[in-house]
């Protein structure tokens, strides 16, 4: 009877990678994890599944929608659709056993069912960072999150990006004294979106909750004030007295000034007064970061500053601010624009060793290639032996195609004269040496080759 064969295949918008490019994507995620550590972040991990009821709570619209729901037995169940909602409830349940201000991170899947297209999956890592403060938090906390991405994006190698950063109090202000205060909500999303849909569609929406030709011109042109930091705030200072409007305005200028004491070259941020971030919880300062040569992709980072967290979760006030990485999404638009350098794709370990022996002394070989590799792992230096029988070009090629920088040879020589025979697949220098020199050429090497794999747009 013939065996029935299921085709092998992978639900649309769920996202697996070759070997090497996960090793490069763990390498991405690695960095991440250093920069937050850092700066003093703590990791932090929460279930995929929660009760509906709590994830639900901040939920709404759209994104209610595209909940992955069901239920086991009486369980009312829901995959986590982000990382803020498990974080709030976090908090609130173990703010008695934490201390504040709490800074975490956390990297994660996450899980929304919406419409798969290029660079946008249905699972998908999250990296994300909050600081959360118990019942306030100083706005030095606000400039601390730009100095983070700097660090992060820089430490990739990435070159060619800009925070922009505006606070929401400036919006909801200037819109007061428009006369549409109470609509500055709606008016928030739909200027956020200018970027995508362009000046004349906003005009248009705008039209559409009422907002007149003449008022919305206005706002374009507050939106479009640009500028040095210190030359936008000076503009914004003279447009208007509301209390609100003067208070985010100052806050602006705080956060701003002390970006740069935060040792980030101005270069790298700047304050655009289009952004607004469409989520209501954001209370302040908002960011977002686009890579300058791609502002088709729309921000790979973003955040803000809110004034309660988990304020359906608990009564004890706990202002915060965060930012997230659409970590999936950015190593997507990475490999896409060409910032991953393909000639370091990453390597499954630093070296590979290959038993030199005919049948007969097999045995013997491959004990000292075992005690070999345990040596150089006890020394830093991960380690493959290759132990399949086949052409000595075969495994060389191995070695080659997973970008193994260096190959161990264990011979008959090696084992009588206690030596390694080491070579350098990248240059292909060759050394037959003691165990502990053997360590050092290995070493020098992996510095030499270095370990950024992502490249500036100039490199690319």
């Amino acid at each position: 009877m013939k065996k029935n064969i299921i085709a092998p295949r992978t639900l649309s918008g769920f996202m697996e990678l070759l070997p090497q490019e996960q090793a490069v994507f763990n390498k991405i995620k690695s960095v991440l994890e250093g920069v937050y550590s850092s700066f003093g972040f703590f990791p932090l991990d929460t279930p995929v599944l929660e009760y509906s009821e709590i994830l639900l709570a901040k939920a709404g619209g759209e994104t209610e929608k595209q909940l992955y729901r069901f239920s086991k037995g009486d369980t009312d169940l829901t995959m986590r659709f982000d990382l803020t909602v498990p974080l709030a409830k976090y908090v609130a349940k173990n703010a008695g056993n934490l201390s504040f201000p709490f800074k975490r991170y956390q990297i994660g899947k996450v899980y929304r069912g919406e419409r798969t297209q290029r660079g946008r999956f249905r699972e998908f890592y999250q990296s994300d960072i909050d600081i959360i403060g118990d019942g306030q938090l100083s706005i030095i906390n606000d400039a601390e999150i730009p100095a983070i991405i700097y660090n992060i994006f820089t430490k990739l190698g990435i070159n060619d990006f800009t925070v922009r950063i505006n606070n929401r109090k400036v919006l909801n202000g200037f819109y007061d004294m428009l006369g549409f205060g109470e609509q500055s909500q709606d008016i928030m999303r739909i200027v956020d979106k200018i970027d995508k849909i362009g000046q004349e569609n906003v005009i248009e929406e705008l039209g559409k909750i009422g907002v007149e030709t003449e008022k919305a011109n206005r706002l374009i042109e507050f939106i479009r004030i640009d500028g040095s930091c210190a030359e936008v705030v000076s503009k914004l200072k003279q447009l208007g007295d509301n209390e609100i409007y003067l208070q985010g305005v100052s806050e602006l200028e705080q956060v701003t000034s002390l970006i740069s004491s935060f040792g980030v070259p101005e270069k790298f941020f700047k304050i655009d007064l289009s952004i607004a971030r469409g989520l209501d919880y954001y209370t302040g300062t908002v960011y977002e970061t686009t890579l300058t040569a791609h502002p088709e992709i729309g921000s790979v980072c973003s955040g803000g500053r809110y004034d309660n967290l988990a304020e359906y979760y608990t009564e004890r006030k706990l202002p915060g601010v965060g930012m997230s990485i659409g970590l999936t999404r950015l190593f997507y638009i990475l490999n896409e624009k060409n910032y991953i350098n393909k000639n370091d794709f990453g390597s499954p370990c630093d070296a590979m060793i290959i038993p030199m022996a005919n049948d007969e002394n097999y045995s013997q070989t491959l004990a000292y290639a075992v005690k070999i590799g345990a040596y150089l792992r006890e020394n830093g230096i991960s380690t493959q032996i290759y132990y399949e029988n086949k052409k000595f070009k075969g495994k060389i090629s191995y070695a080659d195609k997973l970008s193994i920088p260096n190959v161990v040879f264990i011979g008959e020589d090696e084992i009588k004269n206690g030596v390694i025979t080491v070579k350098n697949l990248k240059t292909h220098e060759q050394q037959t040496l003691a165990q502990d020199k053997a360590v050092e050429f290995i070493v020098s090497n992996k510095k030499q080759s270095g370990s950024l794999v992502i490249m500036g747009e100039e490199d690319a």
